[in-house]
């Protein structure tokens, strides 16, 4: 186990982090150009911390859950993959 686990940011610490609006990243979300949230409650998700510092260093490609390094053109499947 991890000394450091991976926190869960919220999406007003997501934006200010991102600089992107809410629309641009929900949008980015379902293009699959940026990491899905994860639901804590009915009304509450957030993102992994991780996930964003690695989109951060390289907004161009997204890491699928098995570690795969996907091309824009390989998004669309990692998307269906994922939901």
């Amino acid at each position: 186990m991890s000394t450091n686990p991976d926190r869960i940011l919220r999406l007003k610490a997501v934006l200010d982090q991102t600089g992107l609006c809410r629309s641009t990243l929900y949008r980015k979300m379902a293009n699959g150009t940026f990491p899905k949230n994860i639901r804590l409650s009915t009304r509450c998700v957030g993102w992994r911390a991780s996930a964003i510092d690695d989109w951060l260093r390289n907004p161009m490609f997204i890491i699928s859950p098995d570690k795969r390094i996907c091309e824009p053109s390989q998004r669309s499947n990692l998307v269906s993959e994922i939901t």
